[in-house]
């Protein structure tokens, strides 16, 4: 007997977040603040239970889907998102602003 193990995205806005879950169970997620048209991605995370089955991976497709959907634009400062769209930045480059100290000074503020 095998159970349903197909990854689900969802978009959480008023957690500010994308969740990843496996069989109804959180499996990661992805935090972001919004400026404007821009999605301030800054932190990405996956339990250790479920590492290495390119979850985060998927979780960053559907968000990065979403958001060029809405028609926003990606700002990477998580490193996780960085390194993604680094290696797909032929397909990535036209939803995709660069990091800055302005943008990171601006996140800091929203976080505390």
């Amino acid at each position: 007997m095998t159970s349903d193990t197909t990854p689900a995205v969802e978009h959480r806005p008023d957690e500010q977040r994308y969740v990843i879950t496996v069989d109804g169970e959180l499996a990661g997620f992805t935090e972001y603040r919004d400026r404007g048209e821009q999605r301030v991605f800054f932190h990405t995370e996956v339990d250790d239970r479920f590492a290495g089955q390119g979850l985060a991976s998927i979780l960053v497709t559907e968000a990065l889907a979403d958001v060029r959907a809405g028609g926003k634009r990606v700002v990477p400062v998580c490193p996780y998102w960085a390194k993604y769209l680094k290696k797909r930045e032929q397909e990535t480059a036209d939803v995709v602003d660069p990091v800055n100290r302005e943008i990171t000074d601006w996140l800091r503020s929203r976080l505390g």
